[in-house]
């Protein structure tokens, strides 16, 4: 990652994570929900620009600490990407997850842009053994 940045181990701030879900393209969130799925969160970093200040990319991970994992709310401002901040993001995390539960399933569900990012990692498509599902 790019010496301008340094990682946290912590959310991003309620307003930053709104920001950051809406500039990163990802869909927006009620406030209310936003921050009871901020304090919920079973891990969470954040990227901070060191002369800004500004958060630049975050990544959540909700599961139950022991079996099983899921990688959420990766986003990275579109004017910080290319820059190794969503590799840090995620490399934290795995490596949270692996000191806590080596034998874990890590699962996520993968928009197009941040496919080539979790192929580095490890993700391999699901499919035909399973196959993601969803609804609201």
């Amino acid at each position: 990652m790019d010496t301008a940045y340094r990682l946290v181990l912590e959310p991003p701030s309620l307003d930053d994570y709104q920001r950051l879900r809406k500039e990163s393209g990802l869909s927006e969130r009620p406030r209310e929900e936003a921050e009871k799925g901020l304090t919920g969160a079973w891990a969470s970093a954040s990227v901070i620009h060191v002369e800004s200040g500004e958060t630049a990319g975050m990544g959540r991970v909700v599961g139950d600490g022991g079996t099983y994992f899921v990688v959420i709310d990766m986003a990275v401002l579109p004017e910080h990407q290319r820059k190794g901040l969503g590799d840090a993001i995620l490399t934290a995390l795995l490596a949270k997850i692996r000191e806590a539960a080596p034998g874990a399933l890590v699962s996520l569900l993968a928009d197009p842009p941040g496919r080539r990012l979790y192929a580095r990692h490890g993700f391999v498509e699901s499919a035909p053994d399973s196959v993601g599902m969803w609804r609201r």
